[in-house]
């Protein structure tokens, strides 16, 4: 029996791998084919059925993707636009929530389904989140970039927002829960603020404390034991932070973006291993989703119908009026970078994940809003996670991306900055030898590329325009920028 249920995985796990790279070679949400794959072997192959076991995994998911999601924030780059960021994903995601619940309770009335108000509320809550990483597999795949600022802003938001959108389904839930009797509006906002706080507090702590303990302990018998390490206080800061009343997944991303913006030992190896995991933790979650999935529920007229609208009026209503009602104060994002914004609130794993939550705690509406929420997000991937790409160069916004051509680990042992960059006519303005050219003091370039070659240059080499340069400087990152901004120099990349 085991072993028959190992094949069976081995085999979606297969699958699921062959319709990712299928995914990223035609432009397409990975998780849009991971869902079908598991939904196709849910329909003749498994029998599951536990939402409770589902839930169990979400929840292990989704630590270890809003962890490793915090790694790779740089806050040197969603600096700038923080309080953009932290205002969609907040008072954003509370209007989404708003005029979504506000919706589904006059169209709910008007097809003779009659939804309460805090039921609307908490199904609207549950579709309220982002899930911007399914955007980025695709941009990437076709190396397209975003102006101003776009794609740290799209980022911070997709990382920090489901949070918001987990506390207001879990008040909404113990609101019209009939097990527990529900609690207070008051008693709810309280226990609002307390999530909040606690969990900013003790995320920051935890991220502060692991950071220490990795750089502090020596682990030389084996290295890869650090990977388990940094795991364990992942899961720590989520389980410490519940059961103090806090919020565990903004602990988690909070100590994720700490432990990522600070010197870490065997930061190469940590981030592979994040990496991987990651992969595997969502395609698992995915695929779970996809067998949970019952399909004559799914296409049953009332669901069709609700799902539909609710789907649409998120896409073409509710995301926009919010997103542009929350970046009011902010004049410098352009009304095309408003609408793209707008257009990249991409639904995904996790409103079906938080979908669960009123089936486990038994409101009666539960299985309803689970499959309304579920078609509702296959239509946001469907009609937006097809698109991005063409709205970006429809509304001007994309440019290509170039890559790197220099491949550097550096430990953050060691100060120096690595940097690559193009040479300009401006570089060589006073002469074609490296010795001629203007670069700030304590900095020196190392390998030159040229037609698809490497070299390593010596005062008296030869340069040209094109080449690309890397380079190596003790001089802080902030210092080399102004620097290269006088020069003319515009296209550099930092390899750190």
């Amino acid at each position: 029996m085991t072993e028959n249920l190992l094949l069976v995985w081995a085999m979606l796990l297969f699958v699921a791998v062959i319709a990712g790279k299928l995914a990223y070679k035609f432009g397409a949400p990975s998780l849009l084919l991971f869902l079908g794959v598991g939904m196709l072997f849910g329909l003749h192959l498994i029998d599951f059925q536990s939402f409770e076991f589902t839930q169990f995994v979400g929840m292990v998911a989704l630590c270890i993707i809003l962890f490793s999601g915090g790694m790779d924030t740089k806050y040197t780059e969603i600096k700038p636009i923080l309080p953009q960021g932290i205002t969609l994903a907040t008072l954003g995601v509370a209007l989404t929530a708003l005029l979504v619940g506000g919706f589904v309770y006059l169209f709910s009335s008007w097809i003779g389904l009659a939804l309460s108000f805090p039921v609307a509320l908490l199904l609207a809550s549950t579709m309220s989140s982002t899930d911007s990483a399914s955007v980025f597999s695709i941009l990437r795949s076709k190396k397209q970039g975003l102006q101003q600022n776009l794609r740290p802003l799209l980022e911070l938001e997709s990382g920090s927002n489901d949070p918001m959108a987990y506390m207001l389904t879990v008040l909404l839930v113990s609101l019209v829960s009939v097990t527990d009797g529900g609690i207070s509006l008051g008693s709810a906002i309280l226990q609002f603020v307390v999530q909040m706080a606690v969990g900013c507090s003790l995320g920051y702590g935890v991220g502060r404390l692991a950071v220490l303990a990795i750089n502090r302990i020596n682990i030389k018998s084996n290295t890869s034991l650090y990977s388990v390490l940094l795991l364990a206080f992942m899961f720590f800061s989520f389980s410490f932070t519940e059961l103090l009343w806090g919020n565990g997944y903004l602990a988690v991303y909070i100590s994720g973006l700490v432990v990522g913006n600070n010197k870490l030992s065997h930061r190469a190896h940590l981030i592979t291993f994040f990496d991987g995991f990651t992969w595997l933790a969502q395609i698992v979650l995915f695929l779970i989703i996809g067998l949970l999935v019952n399909f004559p529920d799914l296409i049953q007229p009332e669901v069709l119908i609700l799902g539909g609208a609710v789907g649409l009026f998120m896409i073409l209503i509710g995301r926009p009026v919010s997103v542009f009602l929350s970046l009011l104060p902010f004049r410098k994002l352009t009304t095309k970078a408003r609408f793209y914004i707008s257009w990249v609130g991409l639904r995904g794993a996790v409103p079906i994940i938080f979908a669960i939550y009123p089936i486990v705690e038994g409101v009666p509406e539960g299985e309803l809003i689970f499959n309304v929420v579920f078609l509702g997000t296959l239509i946001s991937l469907l009609v937006q996670g097809t698109t991005v790409s063409a709205m970006a160069n429809w509304l001007g916004l994309a440019y290509v991306e170039k890559e790197p051509l220099f491949k550097v680990g550096v430990p953050d042992s060691i100060k120096s900055n690595f940097s690559e960059l193009e040479v300009t006519s401006e570089m060589v303005a006073k002469g074609d030898t490296l010795r001629d050219v203007a670069l700030p003091d304590n900095t020196l370039v190392v390998m030159v590329y040229r037609d698809g070659g490497y070299f390593v240059p010596r005062g008296g080499s030869q340069i040209a325009i094109g080449d690309r340069l890397l380079i190596v400087s003790d001089r802080s990152e902030e210092e080399l920028q102004k620097v290269y901004t006088t020069l003319g120099i515009k296209d550099v990349m930092s390899l750190r």
